[in-house]
């Protein structure tokens, strides 16, 4: 680890020039296991707050561990670009969880200017192996202009929005920490045990709210970031743009089509996420008739770090997306 913290004094001294900047070259394995020496500090970094607070739940009270949230700012995922700060804060990283998808498209160059000695990376949907989602257009959706010649697939970045992902994600990240940090092993175990119970009661709760739906179909007049969600618990949607699409005017033929759907199905609400005005929602309602309730469901892609500071949680946000839920399928 000396190493890289002669890097990381380089890349302080370049910031303070202005000139820092990524390096190039292929993402190191991440397959680093080397051990912090006593009373130093362990550093884990998190791009996003979801992952952030389930390192944070991972950790619990074992001291010397630094836990750090890149994404602090509400940037969200699919626009944030790291500063030289922030190349400084991955380099100096014991542990860095990222997502991994297309928007991460700059961690292979962050990772590789860090020199990667004894260090740690873990990508969720390379964890998540067979449970990558690509991303799919539904019917009604509003199409994305394909870059031309791409032909590899597009993955669902969103992968934290299912509770059952996260069980596998956790048990993958508790167990980077115990190779680190081998002299509190059995606290992180305890501390996953308790938190995938944590995980397992919520995702019964979910499993039980779309038995006794009434429907089961979701529709958003938004993005739509709950694939892995849907995915879970058997249910359809229709949605107006993709989780990760840059689209956010819909066509008279998207609007018509939502409005028609909600009619159809008799659906009680239109959904919307977080970061969305709700106008299209609300148009959608009105073309149907109106009468039915605009709700949110919150893809946690714009908490802060002040919001994390001040007590917001992964699975506080994950209930309120259940009674939104219920809501929406009564």
């Amino acid at each position: 680890m000396r190493k890289r913290r002669v890097l990381i004094l380089l890349l302080c001294a370049l910031l303070a020039l202005g000139l820092a900047g990524c390096g190039g070259g292929e993402t190191p394995s991440g397959s680093g296991d080397a051990a912090p020496a006593e009373g130093e500090t362990l550093t884990v970094v998190a791009t996003i707050f979801p992952v952030y607070d389930w390192i944070r739940n991972l950790v619990g009270d074992v001291e010397n561990v630094d836990v750090r949230l890149l994404c602090g700012d509400g940037t969200d995922l699919h626009s944030f670009q790291p500063s030289a700060a922030d190349i400084v804060t991955i380099a100096s990283a014991d542990l860095f969880v990222y997502v991994g998808g297309e928007s991460d498209a700059w961690v292979a160059e962050a990772l590789a200017g860090t020199g990667g000695e004894g260090q740690q990376a873990i990508a969720l949907l390379d964890a998540l192996g067979g449970g990558a989602l690509e991303e799919e257009t539904v019917e009604g959706m509003e199409g994305e202009e394909e870059e031309s010649g791409e032909e590899a697939p597009e993955y669902d970045e969103h992968v934290w929005l299912s509770l059952k992902n996260a069980k596998q994600l956790c048990t993958e990240i508790d167990g980077a920490l115990q190779a680190l940090d081998p002299a509190n092993a059995e606290s992180y175990q305890a501390n996953l045990e308790g938190y995938l119970d944590q995980l397992d009661a919520l995702d019964g709760q979910y499993e039980t709210a779309v038995k006794e739906g009434r429907v089961k179909t979701l529709l958003f007049a938004d993005r739509f970031p709950f694939r892995y969600l849907t995915e879970d618990y058997g249910l359809d949607y229709y949605a107006a743009f993709s989780g990760c699409s840059a689209e956010t005017e819909a066509s008279f033929e998207t609007v018509a089509f939502l409005a028609k759907k909600t009619e159809e199905l008799d659906l009680g609400a239109v959904l919307t996420i977080e970061t969305g005005d709700g106008k299209l929602a609300q148009t959608v309602v009105d073309a149907a008739g109106g009468g039915r309730k605009i709700l949110t469901l919150d893809s946690m892609q714009a908490v802060t770090a002040e919001e994390a500071a001040a007590g917001a949680t992964y699975l506080d946000i994950m209930e309120q997306n259940l009674a939104a839920l219920k809501e929406a399928l009564s």
